[in-house]
C-alpha cells in the first residue's frame, strides 16, 4: 500500500446549497463549480470542491449530490489505485462486493466502488 492511499473523498448531500453555505461559512473559504465528469452514467450529479493545492499535503474533496446517495453519515473515501478494476476484483475474492464496476468519468479517468467485510462503502480511483 501506498504512503497517503487516499486520493479524493466525496461528502453526499440532499440540499446543496444548504450545505455549501454551511462548509464554506466553517471553513472561511469558498468551494469551487466541478463540471459532472460521468453525465452518461450520473446526469444529475452536482459536484462542490473544496480548495486543493497539488503541491500541499493531504486529499481532494467535493460536495457532491446525486440520486441513491443519501446524505447523514455519508462520505466516500476514494483510494488511488493503477487500474481501479484490479483492486475491484480483490476486494470481492476477499469477502467483499464489486458495488459499481469500473466507469470512466471522463477527463478524471476512472472509478469503481466496492463494499469491505463490514459493509463500509469505498471507492477506488484511476486515471486507466
Amino acid at each position: 500500500m501506498k504512503s497517503n492511499p487516499v486520493g479524493w473523498f466525496e461528502i453526499y448531500v440532499q440540499d446543496m446549497s444548504r450545505a455549501k453555505a454551511f462548509y464554506e461559512a466553517v471553513f472561511q473559504g469558498e468551494l469551487s463549480e466541478m463540471k459532472n465528469p460521468a453525465t452518461e452514467n450520473l446526469p444529475d450529479m452536482e459536484m462542490w470542491a473544496f480548495p486543493t493545492s497539488m503541491e500541499g499535503y493531504g486529499a481532494p474533496g467535493a460536495l457532491v449530490r446525486m440520486k441513491g446517495c443519501p446524505s447523514g453519515g455519508g462520505t466516500l473515501v476514494y483510494f488511488s489505485c493503477e487500474d481501479c478494476s484490479i483492486e475491484a476484483a480483490r476486494a470481492a475474492s476477499n469477502g467483499g462486493k464489486v458495488v459499481n464496476e469500473k466507469m470512466p468519468i471522463g477527463e478524471y479517468g476512472f472509478i469503481a466502488i466496492v463494499s469491505d467485510t463490514e459493509s463500509n462503502v469505498i471507492g477506488l480511483h484511476s486515471m486507466r
